[in-house]
């Protein structure tokens, strides 16, 4: 824990803050206004609008605002004990935010140096007011329970981080793996040719034998590049070279309605003209989509999946007509994240969500070839 770095981007002040904080003050100042004992007003309300200002920090600067919110009760507990005879305002109940942000937003020295100050202050409070047992330990339940949310967030998001990387990782190997398979064959094509051309040059035997074995020691240094290239992008798995499905295989996930969801396929357009990869690519992502599709579009009686191929670019739209759903209401997991990521690699775009007309629609656009980056 110690050695934890802080998270990654924590979310700037937003208008939820300066409402949390311009509360707090606002509740503390009608409730001295109630008050009948108004002698350590300033005091009060200073200690009050410390607390709230430092909820402005908590994610950027979670140790100090620990350290200056606390250190500010912390005073005015000591004062209470050694000659200050009143009670904190409600405002200062903002305090208990603080450890979750502290365990969610600071690095592993910030948290512990700062759950060191809020196990200090706690005794030191407890003192300042004649306190039972029972209020001991639900004051220490409610702050350690706050670290402990921040905690258990932390490490929450931190996984679901991870998955989707994993999801962009595997997304990148079966890529690797579709442009081993094009190019690949393209390549070794390239090397068979100037194979041929030395054999059968005629005209000008040692200019055409040196251009044609050029041309060989080329291809075969690029084949051997672009193979251990992709054996990297693969971590170490070995290449599957059986051929990949493309778009002429999507015309294969139609079925004939009836008792189980009924699949409609058209393909329009010059799909053939289609870069393999891309192709491999709208295959996977139309299988993806009619698999969310017949899982969970619920009273859906039939999916419609349409492939239009136009100048330099292919559109894919998948379909269904089963109950309106929000975008809140899609399928758990990361199936919709793999087909954005796969869709995104090859320079497309995917939109995925309720469609106006009722039911669910996924929508990508690719073009038509992959262009070198």
């Amino acid at each position: 824990m110690w050695a934890e770095p802080r998270p990654a981007c924590p979310p700037a002040r937003v208008g939820r803050d300066w409402a949390l904080s311009s509360g707090l003050v606002a509740i503390s100042l009608v409730e001295m206004l109630l008050r009948d004992d108004r002698a350590w007003a300033p005091l009060l309300i200073g200690v009050s609008v410390v607390v709230a200002a430092c909820l402005l920090w908590r994610r950027t600067q979670p140790l100090a605002a620990v350290a200056v919110a606390f250190g500010a009760v912390l005073a005015f507990d000591i004062a209470r004990i050694v000659a200050v005879d009143t009670t904190g305002l409600l405002g200062i109940a903002g305090l208990l935010v603080l450890p979750y942000a502290l365990l969610r937003w600071g690095a592993g020295r910030e948290a512990a140096l700062g759950l060191g100050i809020i196990l200090i202050w706690l005794p030191v409070t407890f003192a300042a007011v004649p306190t039972s047992p029972a209020e001991i330990v639900g004051g220490y339940g409610l702050f350690l329970f706050s670290a402990a949310l921040g905690a258990a967030v932390r490490y929450r998001t931190r996984s679901h981080d991870r998955e989707i990387e994993q999801v962009r990782l595997r997304q990148r190997n079966e890529l690797a793996r579709e442009l081993h398979d094009t190019v690949g064959h393209r390549v070794s094509a390239i090397a068979v040719q100037a194979q041929a051309g030395r054999a059968l040059s005629a005209v000008n035997p040692e200019r055409a034998l040196a251009t044609l074995s050029t041309i060989e020691e080329e291809a075969s240094r690029t084949l051997k590049e672009m193979r251990a290239l992709v054996g990297v992008l693969r971590d170490g798995t070995d290449a599957d070279l059986a051929p990949r499905r493309g778009v002429a295989d999507i015309e294969r996930l139609a079925r004939p309605g009836g008792e189980v969801l009924g699949i409609r396929v058209q393909v329009s357009g010059d799909v053939d003209a289609v870069d393999p990869a891309v192709s491999t690519a709208l295959y996977l992502i139309a299988a993806e989509a009619v698999t969310n599709a017949t899982r969970h579009a619920s009273g859906a009686t039939q999916v419609t999946v349409d492939v239009a191929a136009s100048r330099g670019q292919v559109c894919l739209r998948v379909h269904d007509d089963g109950a309106a759903r929000t975008a809140g209401s899609a399928p758990a997991g990361f199936g919709l994240r793999g087909m954005a990521e796969r869709a995104s690699l090859l320079g497309g775009t995917l939109q995925a969500g309720p469609d106006p007309d009722g039911g669910w629609s996924v929508d990508a656009s690719l073009p038509h070839t992959v262009r070198a980056s």
